[in-house]
C-alpha cells in the first residue's frame, strides 16, 4: 500500500483542480512526457513520478504509456512555483 504525504495529498488536490482535460482528449497510445519545474526553494520535496502518477486518466489512460519522459529542473522561483507539462504521442 503507498501512503502520500500531506504535502503531496495537497499537491495532488491542486492538480486535479487544474488539470481537467475532456476524456477525448486523453492518449490511448505510448507517450512522451516533458515536465519543466520551478521549485519554491533549492530543497525541492516534489518527485516527478507524483505528476506521472496523476496525469494518468487525465492526459493518457495509464503511466505506463509514458515511454520518454525529459524532466527540467528550471530554477527557484518563490512567488510562482509551477510545472509545464507538455505530453505528445510517441510516433
Amino acid at each position: 500500500m503507498f501512503i502520500k504525504s500531506a504535502k503531496a495529498l495537497s499537491y495532488a488536490k491542486a492538480f486535479k483542480q487544474q488539470c481537467n482535460l475532456p476524456a477525448s482528449k486523453k492518449f490511448s497510445c505510448d507517450v512522451i512526457v516533458t515536465i519543466r519545474i520551478w521549485y519554491a526553494s533549492r530543497r525541492p520535496d516534489l518527485d516527478e513520478s507524483l505528476i506521472l502518477d496523476l496525469l494518468q486518466d487525465v492526459a493518457y489512460e495509464n503511466d505506463r504509456q509514458v515511454k520518454e519522459k525529459h524532466i527540467y529542473w528550471m530554477g527557484v522561483d518563490k512567488e510562482n512555483p509551477r510545472c509545464e507539462i507538455e505530453v505528445s504521442a510517441r510516433e
